[in-house]
């Protein structure tokens, strides 16, 4: 999987932009602030209908135009893919896919795959629970559909159990009907939340070894508020009974995968708590880099690998590690100066010069 053709008008700090990259390694090269960044949260938008950078989507649209417009066209071995993407200033957006208006969100995830390693993906490890159940709900979205419907449906369902739960005047029997709902959706996404957990251990052993020259061993577990994970849907549902008033008191429902997490340890070591920034910046690195080999095992294809200016935060092992690693992978880097690649690139590279929102040259 690869992106052919990249389309911008209005993005940002971009009035225009209409550029071809190449199936291998793509660089975009600027000084801070000129809008290199905006090129990989465009790709990401056009994965996930949503940036990593804010929830806002009216701060997308250039301060000159009405609406902001993003298309790629992206390379696969089935079946190519072309998304254009019109984000409103009322918030409102419009995709189509191969020219075919979508009318749910859910049915984009999966066209056109990515994963992207950026200095604030260091929040995975250091920040709340609810940073590392994020991370791992949009990488299970781009993989399974199914996830996604049961995410939405369960989140539904938990807002209106509690609004019931702050009415003084709780129905039992309204509360017994939103908990076996919770309980049919958490369990689904409990069951694919694990899986992917054992999935990140089976991958991420090999490649954590590799990076730290096999001084490190890394694991990942997952934490739940249903203590009993071999029978989820029985203790779930007891649970739910046995809080309800605790639960009616505080007015919001305290077990369910919403208050779910994950552990990462380092040689048998909280990395949160424990680590030092140097592991956790590793830590983050193994999953992302896993995260590939995932997709490429479920898909058949290796995801698009979007770097945000991580390469100067990194030293000599992990970044050679990162740019010996991505001869397979289509990557779009972005950083300030191209000296520490250059014996990575060969002619298939494309390097691009950005300054105040237009490439000056490649």
């Amino acid at each position: 999987m690869f992106i052919k053709r990249l389309q911008m008008l209005n993005y940002r700090n971009y009035n225009a932009l209409d550029i071809e990259l190449c199936p291998n390694v793509n660089v975009f090269m600027g000084d801070n602030a000129q809008g290199k960044t905006n090129i990989l949260e465009a790709i990401y938008y056009c994965a996930f209908a949503k940036s990593h950078r804010t929830s806002k989507d009216k701060e997308l649209i250039n301060w000159n135009g009405e609406h902001a417009f993003i298309s790629v066209d992206v390379g696969r071995e089935r079946l190519d893919k072309r998304i254009d993407i019109s984000i409103l200033k009322d918030g409102k957006k419009s995709i189509r896919i191969n020219k075919i208006k979508i009318k749910k969100i859910g049915e984009l995830f999966g066209n056109f795959n990515v994963v992207m390693f950026s200095p604030e993906d260091l929040r995975i490890i250091k920040d709340s629970p609810g940073v590392r159940r994020k991370f791992i709900d949009m990488e299970l979205c781009q993989l399974n559909p199914k996830y996604y419907y049961n995410l939405v449906q369960y989140n539904k369902v938990l807002n209106e159990r509690n609004i019931l739960l702050r009415n003084r005047n709780t129905s039992s029997e309204m509360l017994e009907i939103y908990d076996m709902q919770l309980v049919e959706f958490g369990y689904n996404i409990i069951r694919d939340r694990i899986k992917y957990i054992e999935s990140l251990n089976k991958y991420a052993e090999k490649i954590h070894s590799d990076i730290t020259s096999g001084k490190e061993k890394i694991n990942f577990k997952y934490i739940s508020t249903i203590k009993d994970l071999e029978n989820i849907k029985e203790n779930f549902y007891t649970l739910l009974e046995k809080n309800r008033s605790k639960d009616c008191d505080r007015g919001i429902t305290s077990i369910g995968p919403h208050r779910d997490d994950f552990f990462v340890y380092i040689n048998d070591i909280d990395t949160k708590s424990y680590g030092s920034q140097g592991q956790q910046r590793t830590a983050v690195l193994t999953m992302k880099f896993s995260s590939l080999e995932i997709i490429k095992e479920l898909t058949g294809e290796f995801p698009v690998l979007l770097l945000d200016d991580v390469l100067s935060e990194l030293d000599f092992n992990r970044k050679k590690y990162i740019l010996s690693t991505i001869g397979q992978i289509q990557t779009v880097i972005t950083c300030t100066g191209i000296e520490d690649l250059y014996e990575y690139l060969d002619e298939k590279a494309k390097v691009f010069k950005v300054k105040n929102g237009e490439i000056v040259n490649s």
